[in-house]
């Protein structure tokens, strides 16, 4: 049974990169809905609403006795809350092993939407992330980590430019997995906000990953460490590529076991 969740959040995002699309489109994002609500075996189906739009979201509660806390997933670009790669079985996995999670549709384009076209709806994302933080504050305990993949990492690390100690306040962990994934000839616009996050980071990407997530991990490992959390840590996962399609299981226990060290 689908639930309806209404927060009231008011966010203006700033446009960085002109753009032929005219904002998120939400009737890819309606169709995608659609398709994978009622196949959903594992969590519920929850709407929640940011900036006067209702968004679709999958709350999963975990089973466990002791609940670890909770971690919001952020997943890629173009793709939805129950993507069959990397989100789905982290989203399930993790609850599995304790933690409840929540996972939520993030703006989206046309499917040949460039990297460079989406970082003009990077403003959109702000008022979902905060929703859904604070529909985890409200319906579950304990601490609240975000993980986000590829184009996701994108727009958490644009909520923290923007929100700054704010962001900062409301989670207490964040895994960003595969970041700094762009298009080809399409240098990241902004920069990784991992320096001013003073919370516990995990950077983790495939060994196979795109040049640009694997050129820039000395770079990301820098701001790690100028962030200062001892916990923070950098892993590649052996034999993988970006998405993860073939060893989901070997991305799921690393963060996982990285989960467990907060």
């Amino acid at each position: 049974m689908k639930l309806l969740v209404s927060f009231c959040l008011l966010f203006a995002g700033s446009t960085l990169v002109s753009s032929s699309f005219a904002g998120a489109d939400l009737q890819r994002e309606k169709r995608m809905a659609s398709e994978i609500e009622d196949a959903i075996i594992d969590g519920d189906p929850v709407e929640i609403e940011a900036n006067g739009h209702s968004f679709f979201s999958i709350y999963t509660e975990t089973d466990a006795e002791a609940v670890k806390g909770s971690v919001l997933i952020v997943h890629g670009r173009g793709f939805h809350p129950d993507w069959s790669t990397v989100i789905q079985p982290l989203r399930v996995g993790l609850a599995e092993s304790g933690w409840n999670t929540l996972s939520i549709q993030m703006p989206v384009l046309e499917k040949s939407a460039k990297y460079n076209e989406y970082v003009d709806i990077f403003g959109e994302a702000i008022p979902r992330i905060e929703a859904a933080l604070k529909y985890l504050k409200e319906n579950s305990e304990g601490k609240i980590v975000v993980v986000a993949h590829s184009c996701g990492s994108h727009m958490v690390q644009h909520w923290v430019h923007k929100a700054g100690e704010s962001a900062i306040r409301q989670i207490d962990g964040y895994v960003g997995i595969g970041m700094g994934a762009t298009d080809y000839k399409q240098p990241m616009v902004e920069p990784f906000a991992l320096d001013k996050m003073t919370m516990p980071l995990m950077d983790i990407y495939a060994e196979n990953d795109y040049p640009a997530v694997i050129r820039m991990a000395p770079e990301r490992a820098a701001m790690m460490k100028k962030s200062g959390n001892a916990k923070s840590a950098q892993v590649v996962i052996p034999g993988a590529e970006h998405y993860y399609s073939e060893n989901p299981d070997l991305l799921l226990e690393q963060v996982a076991a990285w989960l467990d060290t907060l």
